[in-house]
């Protein structure tokens, strides 16, 4: 019963933490768009990523608690968010370019796939505790 209880606690503060990562993505996004700065690719690449860094950083400070193997934990969660980019691309391009959405909206569709995606293999992955 605490693992069920803690896991739920740890995918509500995920999401919590992702919701400001994913706001930063989203602004840098919408930015790059609407100032024709970079195409559809280039802003959902540069938003995911500076999303992503901020997501880390919050989630093994205050989520997973983790001080031990950063830079292998970093480099893990990378890997997680490159899946979750390539998914995010593939959903955003079929969802833009076949099916003609709103872009805007294309790219909040995204975000719901990539979020379950994300946290069960950063959960098992990233953020699993060391064993001794």
């Amino acid at each position: 019963m605490k693992n069920f209880l803690l896991q739920k606690r740890q995918f509500l503060l995920y999401c919590v933490i992702g919701f400001s990562g994913v706001g930063l993505d989203f602004a840098i996004f919408s930015l790059l768009i609407k100032t024709n700065a970079a195409d559809l690719r280039v802003a959902n690449a540069i938003g995911y990523a500076s999303g992503t860094l901020l997501s880390f950083v919050l989630n093994a400070k205050f989520n997973f608690r983790t001080t031990d193997r950063i830079l292998l934990r970093m480099l893990s969660f990378f890997g997680v968010a490159a899946l979750g980019l390539f998914v995010s691309d593939c959903v955003l391009r079929l969802l833009v370019n076949h099916w003609h959405q709103d872009k805007y909206l294309a790219k909040m569709a995204t975000l719901v796939v990539v979020v379950a995606l994300q946290y069960n293999l950063n959960r098992l992955l990233s953020f699993r505790k060391a064993s001794t």
